[in-house]
């Protein structure tokens, strides 16, 4: 049985509030105010649309990926493996949740491995960005991609959560220096990743310079990291000071205009509150390359992992639909489709 870590205990808590908890942003995605303009005469054959997409080396079925979320204990190893077949079954992406718990304890490795499970799909592996001013640095990378024998990195930023933590890692100085010699150096594609509050269309064109390859925006309007550290406080204190952000962040519609206005050629996925497919078509025709969902899909894969290929699979279809009813027969096509507002 693998060893209890202190990081491990907490992505425990993590998983248990997140399921069980009212843990949603105070905002919306701002997709709910985006239509696409219905097409009557689509002069399609539904079956013929094509969603395939191919992604860092890798051909998806749909433009659809798993969202990063757990690993470190023997409940997130059962998850990351049901998530893993999954994927694999429906031809779709996967990122694990951070695997800072494995580089302190080995042990742990093996919640993360799943690449035995899913052979085929685009994996992403996946640490905290603040952690390279906490000891880490580019050989801890390359063990987090090699643990998991993944195609990209993750780099996940997460500082309002480190803020309210009361075990928070909250030096941030000087932090864009050593991502971009994680960069230079690492040989695998690196994904800028926020958890929940968007990325500014400022801070993409920061790191695009600095050699990260795409921006998973992971905008304000879905689960709210600051709202599960309200649930985890063990004090009035630190209970009124997560809750008090509520309504921060950039929505995730908003964060992906910003990006593709201010760091044009920057690739961006799409997630944040995202909760179907017809959300994640309009994130691709906002400009994203593809759409990334993690609590439908944590809570299917709490049930059984055919829930978890059913719940993939009515995403992907929900895609493919949308796009037959916006006459567009391909990606490429849903990404010159324009959206409206009323």
């Amino acid at each position: 049985m693998p060893k209890v870590t202190p990081t491990s205990s907490r992505k425990s808590e993590h998983i248990r509030i997140n399921l069980e908890e009212d843990v949603a942003s105070g905002l919306t995605t701002g997709l709910e105010r985006l239509h696409f303009i219905h097409e009557a005469l689509p002069e399609l054959d539904l079956n013929a649309v094509d969603t395939r997409v191919s992604l860092f080396g890798k051909s998806l079925a749909a433009p659809l990926f798993i969202s990063s979320m757990t690993g470190g204990t023997p409940e997130a190893a059962r998850i990351n493996r049901t998530l893993a077949e999954a994927a694999q079954a429906a031809g779709i992406g996967m990122g694990v949740g951070s695997q800072r718990a494995a580089i302190e304890e080995p042990s742990l490795a093996e919640t993360f491995q799943v690449r035995k499970y899913a052979p085929d799909v685009l994996l992403f592996a996946n640490l905290g960005a603040v952690q390279f001013n906490y000891g880490y640095g580019l050989e801890h990378c390359r063990r987090a991609v090699e643990m998991i024998q993944a195609d990209a990195l993750i780099l996940h930023f997460n500082a309002l959560q480190e803020a309210v933590q009361p075990e928070g890692d909250t030096n941030w100085a000087g932090l864009l220096k050593k991502v971009e010699a994680v960069c230079a150096g690492l040989g695998v594609p690196v994904i800028a990743k926020e958890v929940g509050w968007g990325f500014s269309g400022r801070t993409a064109r920061r790191l695009l310079r600095a050699g990260v390859s795409a921006i998973d925006v992971a905008g304000a309007g879905g689960t709210s990291w600051s709202q599960v550290e309200m649930h985890r406080a063990q004090t009035e204190f630190q209970r009124r000071l997560a809750a008090a952000f509520l309504t921060w962040g950039i929505p995730t519609a908003e964060s992906i205009h910003q990006i593709r206005t201010e760091a044009p050629g920057l690739k961006i996925l799409a997630s944040g509150g995202l909760r179907s497919g017809l959300d994640i078509a309009k994130c691709i025709a906002l400009g994203a390359e593809a759409g990334g969902m993690a609590g439908p899909f944590l809570k299917a894969a709490s049930e059984s992992l055919d829930a978890a290929v059913e719940a993939i699979r009515l995403t992907a279809r929900e895609i493919q639909v949308t796009m037959f009813a916006a006459g567009a027969a391909d990606i490429p096509a849903l990404q010159n489709t324009l959206l409206t507002e009323w």
